[in-house]
């Protein structure tokens, strides 16, 4: 078997988790919701701990936050470490679990990947292949997708505009930088950006677009439960026809 090639410095995971997931239509944090027979955000972390490239992560949640602790125990995710400094906005969230690995011992041109929590159904492999494409770039990268839908700009629900889905991507994560820089990126873009790409292009920098597919959609609304159940009970019923 072929191994990864080795990278020079340390990777880490940092999964924003401290959302309410208001838009899924449930009192309870969408995250913790059964998908599968397992809570979301189980799914996500063990892709995680599959990656051996990935020394050690984080899970960032919000300061009131009981549950997580115990489901890393339950569920055996030793690898990864719970922070409860999450914040109002993404951004907030992830600034705060970025310090944190600086006080672990990370260092500032360590990798970071940087995860959606309710992108569950993410893969060992898609991660690889991400760490594959982006370790020995100068700025580091995003999983994205290649736009495949005609696209409208909108007026009070009325077509404005047909865009040009030309060169236009569908940006997933995780997303890839190194920690300094990133964290900078982060504190000069302000809380605004909503994702960490868009906090290196702040700064000038033209991260690398890595394709992935559409299954690694982010979990938001009541009816993605069901779809995202319907393509694990696939995988899995591939995985069993195999043996």
């Amino acid at each position: 078997m072929t191994q990864p090639p080795a990278t020079t410095h340390q990777m880490y995971a940092l999964i924003p988790c401290a959302g309410t997931g208001a838009r899924a239509g449930s009192t309870q944090p969408k995250q913790y919701r059964q998908i599968a027979g397992l809570p979301l955000v189980i799914h996500t972390l063990r892709a995680f701990k599959a990656v051996e490239r990935i020394r050690k992560g984080v899970v960032v949640v919000a300061p009131d936050d009981k549950v997580m602790h115990g489901l890393i125990q339950q569920f055996g995710i030793a690898n990864f470490q719970v922070a409860e400094v999450g914040g109002d906005q993404r951004s907030d969230s992830v600034l705060a679990g970025l310090n944190f690995l600086f006080a672990q011992g990370a260092q500032s041109d360590d990798w970071v990947l940087v995860h959606d929590a309710a992108r569950c159904l993410i893969t060992p492999q898609q991660i690889d292949g991400l760490i594959d494409a982006v370790a020995q770039d100068p700025v580091g990268g995003l999983l994205a997708q290649p736009l495949a839908d005609t696209l409208k700009s909108a007026d009070q629900n009325r077509v404005a505009t047909t865009v040009s889905r030309k060169d236009k991507w569908l940006a997933q994560t995780p997303q890839m930088f190194r920690i300094g820089p990133l964290k900078l990126a982060i504190e000069q873009a302000g809380s605004a950006v909503t994702d960490e790409s868009s906090a290196m292009e702040f700064t000038g920098a033209q991260p690398l677009l890595v394709a992935c597919d559409s299954h690694n959609f982010k979990v938001t609304y009541a009816q993605d439960f069901a779809l995202a159940e319907a393509i694990f009970l696939m995988r899995d019923k591939h995985t069993h026809g195999k043996r």
